[in-house]
């Protein structure tokens, strides 16, 4: 009897340490939870805040003056539902160009059987570490017809070196019964490609669409210099513009002439930029973030 109550306490007190240790996880959680979503949370209020609270220190939780002068004064700056709408095609169209030229290149390098498969994997790897440089990569752009062509902003950042090493790997990983059984049945490579690996490939696909994605959306360099039609441009260099053209005076506060008359706070420009650039973004990666985590473990699973 005294064996068995020893062994209830030994429990009882098991149980009382892991409680709180799960409390402690869970308050250190709730603190990096908030430390997290403070930021987001305080530049949507100062994107809806008057330009005299904005312009005040301290911690902006709510606002006690609500106002859309700084969404107002993006909209009538200049036209950007257009590079809107081109920054939508081309994030839609790159990923779509990234992910298919992904599986093309790691698919072929994932075989054993592949000739000089080594080789080709270094020269892969060679432009992870070494460019060109600017210059040399502006010139070659315009030797070959791409300057001002919506096409630069799709085809020299197809391929990643990275993610073709994460989608081989992965491919590396998965068991070669499915080959032999596909073989066996009369399948090409193409269609064990097709109909059998990329099914099961999903959490390493939406992986890399998810970083193609976000990598075209927030780029603005390459429209910057190599696209000089309006019509062509990306939101993010238009943002950039908006910005630049405010002019920052000793109390932080511009008037802006347009249909109306009003005070602007370059504090809620450009908390209104933040939102209005990584808005559709932080939209779309709550319904893929599940396949993410698995995604990039996959892939780095095997060298």
């Amino acid at each position: 009897m005294k064996a068995v109550y020893a062994n209830k306490r030994s429990i009882r007190r098991s149980t009382m340490s892991d409680r709180l240790f799960a409390g402690c996880n869970y308050l250190l959680m709730l603190g990096l939870t908030v430390s997290i979503l403070y930021p987001f949370w305080q530049t949507i209020v100062l994107s809806f805040t008057g330009s005299d609270e904005a312009t005040t220190l301290g911690f902006h939780l709510w606002s006690q003056e609500w106002s859309l002068e700084a969404y107002k004064f993006l909209f009538t700056y200049d036209d950007i539902i257009g590079p809107y709408i081109n920054t939508v095609i081309r994030t839609v169209a790159g990923t779509a160009i990234g992910v298919a030229f992904t599986i093309i290149a790691a698919y072929p390098l994932a075989k054993r059987e592949l000739p000089y498969r080594n080789m080709i994997t270094i020269y892969f790897l060679i432009p992870m570490f070494f460019g060109g440089g600017l210059i040399p990569t502006y010139l070659l752009i315009k030797s070959i017809g791409l300057q001002n062509n919506f096409l630069v902003l799709l085809i020299p950042p197809a391929v990643s070196i990275f993610n073709v090493v994460i989608m081989r790997n992965y491919f590396m990983t998965i068991d070669k019964t499915y080959e032999e059984s596909a073989f066996m049945d009369g399948a090409s490579y193409t269609t064990l490609l097709i109909r059998i690996l990329l099914p099961i490939s999903l959490p390493v696909l939406v992986t890399i669409a998810l970083w193609d994605a976000v990598a075209h959306w927030n780029a603005w360099f390459d429209a910057m210099i190599y696209i000089t039609d309006r019509n062509k441009l990306v939101i993010q260099v238009v943002l950039r513009e908006m910005l630049t053209a405010v002019n920052e005076r000793a109390n932080d506060v511009m008037e802006y002439s347009g249909q109306t008359h009003y005070q602007l706070s370059l504090t809620n420009v450009r908390a209104a930029v933040v939102l209005l650039s990584i808005g559709p973004i932080v939209l779309v990666y709550p319904y893929i973030q599940k396949y993410f985590v698995k995604g990039i473990t996959l892939g780095s699973l095997k060298g």
